[in-house]
């Protein structure tokens, strides 16, 4: 599973201009940091043997000789030594000079690849001295210490799930950079050596090129830029180094930094190429290459990660960072509510039912309510807000629930489901004190039927209030709370719903309006269908039962978005959630998660519609479409005792 996962690095190291002994010091230091931390690839700066800045000293055969010598001398050093490592320098080849990356491994140079795209305008000149690479494919070189050296564009370097391409600053820019072309063909990695100068804000623009193109590319992108000791003659370089992965950027540095300077990330290759697999698109424009690729072959030795620095997010469906997570609340609402206007306005309802709990999700769907009908300029007073209290209503939520709605001036209903649960109760003979699933769902249909009959007898939309993780999990009953004419919550977690609700606590609403909010938040999540415990508090807690709503919502983003194996989302939980569940336990809920998603899906393939708000969502009309009698015995065999 360890192979998913490689460490990479991006490496500015000290340089003086021409003085190759210095510079191949420098570079070797940046190595040695770099194997310490258990890295297999490190990328360095365009031309960073000689420096980037040279000018015609290009032309001096000493500092041709040299930059050989120097690459000789890397070669050596790399020796026995379990990183691939990606440098700069000068190749002569049929009396015309090339900008190239050297890839060494292990004592000798895999490959070479020239800059397809040579700038000459504004502050660049290159092509004074170098020739473009574009067009190059399928040729080889000797150089004076080893022979047949493979030299292209189209070279991808491969060591068992990691296919790394490489490209040189200028080819980022272009219209359709080589590397768009690389990941058609199978590259999951790209390294980019850059020797980009720093005028005002070209490092923001730059650094929104990378994760961009590491987003069109389904890629990781490991992008090294020349530092401040390049000259200054005209130009001042920062040594920007950028890893990002399929959009994200997962590390990036302080420029201007005057030491030397390693980042390293971890880049996850199963999430890469599952992505890729999904997409069909991607798939399509491989037609679109007309070259094959030439892959060289090398394996690591050592695959272990050492410490696994990776960022892993216990929630991954919430932002962690308070700013953005407003922005994404707001975000969702407008997504739910625009979603909610055109289903009211196509049908020409005006009123909207809704069954109201004094839980969670209940509160979101009615805030998404109100929101669409103030949105719509439509009544208030047009939103039948039902409370249905039964045999496990806490005063707690019931006092939520009225004073929620009173607060909202919807129209408030109270139908008490007791009498006529105790009666379908004696009609199909099942005893009142055997509380099973026949006990609970009794009440959940009752609701049910209460909420649409209200919305026939009103001509008024019945708004569901269920969520994704209740979905995932099965945690709703079918033809009950499990059905409605519009669903607003469908695709939104668990973890996510209790962050609108507070989004909403603080920032949209009156203080009493927002206490009420925060006592919902704070409430034990519950259907509260089993009676009360002797001091009138919720008995039937759902966590309980089903386990941690944090833990499945973490297994369902890794099962869905990923495709991730039991064995890795195992690995990854119990990194995420080490100060919280031991393994045990994790392991616990997580075969709970895997037997209730694949037994619960005849469930899934008759929900109501509803909108996708972000990247999971288990709609049979779109993202997931799976039969309701498939094994799970696969995923759970996976996960060893």
């Amino acid at each position: 599973m360890v192979n998913s996962f490689i460490k990479v690095s991006s490496a500015c190291p000290k340089t003086k201009v021409s003085d190759i002994d210095f510079n191949i010091e420098n570079i070797k230091i940046c190595i040695m940091k770099a194997l310490e931390d258990h890295s297999k690839v490190i990328i360095f700066p365009e031309l960073s043997i000689t420096s980037y800045t040279c000018s015609d000293l290009f032309y001096q055969q000493q500092l041709i000789d040299k930059s050989y010598n120097a690459i000789e001398e890397l070669c050596s050093f790399s020796y026995e030594k379990d990183i691939l490592i990606v440098v700069g320098s000068i190749l002569i080849y049929r009396y015309c000079t090339y900008n190239c990356a050297f890839v060494i491994f292990n004592g000798k140079i895999l490959g070479i690849v020239p800059k397809s795209y040579i700038p000459n305008y504004t502050e660049f000149y290159e092509k004074r001295w170098f020739t473009e690479g574009l067009g190059i494919i399928d040729k080889s070189i000797d150089l004076p210490f080893q022979s047949d050296i493979p030299f292209g564009t189209n070279l991808i370097f491969s060591s068992n799930k990691l296919q790394l391409g490489i490209e040189i600053c200028e080819d980022l820019w272009v219209t359709i950079p080589p590397s768009s072309y690389l990941s058609l063909l199978g590259a999951n990695v790209i390294g980019n050596l850059s020797a980009s100068n720093e005028v005002v804000s070209k490092a923001d623009y730059r650094r929104s090129l990378v994760s961009n193109q590491s987003a069109r590319c389904m890629s990781a992108y490991i992008y090294s830029s020349s530092g401040v000791y390049e000259s200054s003659t005209d130009l001042l370089f920062s040594g920007d180094l950028i890893i990002s992965e399929n959009g994200s950027i997962l590390k990036s540095n302080e420029r201007f930094q005057r030491e030397n300077e390693v980042i390293t990330s971890i880049i996850d290759l199963d999430k890469l190429n599952m992505d890729r697999i999904k997409n069909v698109s991607f798939r399509d424009s491989v037609k679109l290459c007309t070259f094959t690729p030439k892959i060289i072959d090398f394996k690591y030795t050592d695959i272990s990660l050492g410490e696994f620095n990776r960022p892993i997010d216990k929630y991954p469906f919430v932002p962690a960072n308070e700013s953005l997570r407003h922005i994404r609340c707001k975000e969702i609402f407008n997504i739910q509510t625009a979603a909610l206007a055109k289903r009211i306005e196509h049908t020409g309802l005006k009123k909207a039912v809704i069954g109201i709990s004094g839980g969670l999700d209940s509160t979101l769907a009615l805030l998404v309510v109100i929101k669409t009908f103030d949105m719509l300029k439509l009544p208030r007073k047009n939103i039948l807000t039902i409370t249905m209290p039964g045999f496990g209503t806490t005063d707690r939520t019931y006092g939520n629930a009225i004073n929620l709605c009173k607060n909202s001036n919807t129209d408030l209903r109270e139908i008490n489901i007791v009498d006529a649960c105790l009666l379908h109760f004696k009609d199909i003979g099942h005893p009142v004190e055997n509380h099973d699933v026949t006990y609970e769902n009794v009440q959940a249909r009752e609701r049910t039927q209460i909420l649409m009959d209200i919305a026939n007898k009103e001509a008024g939309l019945l708004i569901g209030t269920g969520d994704l993780s209740e979905l995932a999990l099965g945690w709703c009953t079918y033809n009950g709370d499990h059905m409605s004419m519009y669903s607003v919550n469908c695709s939104i977690p668990k973890t996510l719903v209790r962050y609108l609700v507070k989004y909403v606590a603080e920032k949209e609403v009156d203080k009493a309006t927002s206490e009420i909010l925060l006592d919902i938040l704070n409430t034990p999540v519950s259907p509260e269908l089993l009676p009360k415990d002797k001091e009138g508090n919720i008995s039937q807690k759902t966590e309980d039962l089903v386990g941690p709503y944090e833990l499945h919502d973490f297994f369902l983003y890794y099962f869905i978005r990923q495709g991730a194996s039991p064995e890795k989302i195992l690995y990854l939980s119990n990194i995420a959630f080490k100060d919280v569940y031991d393994e045990k336990t994790i392991k616990k809920w997580l075969k709970k998660f895997l037997t209730r998603f694949f037994t619960q899906q005849f469930k899934r393939s008759a929900v109501p519609d509803g909108p996708k708000v972000g990247t999971v969502s288990l709609s049979p009309r779109g993202d997931w479409r799976m039969p309701s009698d498939a094994s799970f015995n696969v995923w759970i065999d996976e996960i060893k005792e």
